[in-house]
Parts: structure tokens; sequence; C-alpha cells
């Protein structure tokens, strides 16, 4: 509840060059492409519905079909996408956990997580996966957040590291984005 507008929100304020982006937003089939177009016309940022074996590139988001499941698979150095037919998990096909457990497992301390309003706890045991990795984790706020029940589980289960009100998210993530890439090159 409320993803669609924090999403454009977001995608909006991002620059471009950003490493690719995943999105999971609870919609049903045949309502994630149109809503790729939409957020594909509001920046720099190329959004596009994911398709199965899809290769993410820098500058790119990519938005998990509705009634599909969305995990990231890592071939050498570069990150691919697997939608498959699943069972729901956490109330939600396609499920926030899904894709947090496995940008988890491919990419760890790399990655950069972020939760925002919604209702529920899709997402919150995927984000504590990837906190644990030593990745930075980020929650949407309860200010702004207009229903705060998927940020709020991930925070009491210690997976959101930083909270962040809407209006700087995109500015957080950025700064984020910057802080994993200076420890990849320390590593």
């Amino acid at each position: 509840t409320g993803g669609v507008e924090a999403l454009s929100k977001i995608v909006a304020a991002l620059p471009g060059g950003l490493p690719p982006i995943v999105i999971v937003q609870h919609m049903p089939p045949r309502f994630t492409a149109s809503f790729a177009q939409r957020m594909n016309a509001l920046g720099p940022v190329r959004v596009r519905e994911a398709e199965d074996r899809m290769v993410l590139e820098p500058g790119q988001a990519v938005i998990a079909p509705g009634g599909f499941q969305l995990e990231i698979l890592r071939q050498g150095d570069r990150y691919r996408t697997r939608i498959f037919s699943g069972s729901v998990v956490s109330g939600h096909a396609p499920s926030v956990d899904v894709m947090f457990h496995s940008v988890a497992a491919v990419a760890g301390a790399q990655a950069v997580g972020v939760i925002l309003t919604g209702m529920g706890h899709d997402g919150a045991e995927g984000l504590l996966a990837l906190h644990e990795t030593g990745a930075i984790t980020l929650g949407q706020d309860q200010a702004s957040a207009l229903v705060y029940g998927m940020p709020r589980v991930a925070r009491e289960m210690g997976a959101v590291g930083t909270e962040v009100a809407l209006e700087k998210m995109a500015g957080a993530i950025v700064r984020a984005v910057e802080v994993a890439a200076r420890e990849k090159l320390a590593s």
C-alpha cells in the first residue's frame, strides 16, 4: 500500500548510471508491464518488466512480473533474473522475500536493500538476510510511510540499518551505493 507512489518518487529522483535495480511491487499479472512503462518515463533510469534470464545492466531497473517469483542469479561477474511460477511466499507472488534472499546469496555485502511502505511482513526476513551479509539496508520511516507495516516488521527484526524519510530515500540510496562500491574496492 503506497508503494507505487513511493517508487515513482524515488525512481524519478535517481541519477542514471547506478548499478542494476530490482523492484518487487505487489501487483497482479498484466499490471506490472504498464507500471514499468510509466516508471520508465520518470527519469534517466531505464525501467522495464523483468524477463526470465535477463542480464541486469547498470542504469536499468527491472520490475518483477505480477503473479511470478523473481530471483537473481550470478553468472561470472554478471547478474541475471530468474522468473518462475512458484508458490505464494509471505502472501505474495512476486514476493520481496524471495528476491531479497536471492540477492543476499549472490551479491551479499555488495548489495543495497530498501523496504518501503506496505501492509504485512513481506520482505522483512529477506532484508534481514541481506543485513546479515553486511549489505546496507534502508527502511522507509513511519512518518513518510502510508502504511508502516513492512518497514516496521523489518525494523523490529533488526533488518533495517537506517530509517529514511521518503523524500530523502533516493539520496540515501545513492550514498549507500557509493559506500558499497568503496568497500568492494577495498576488499
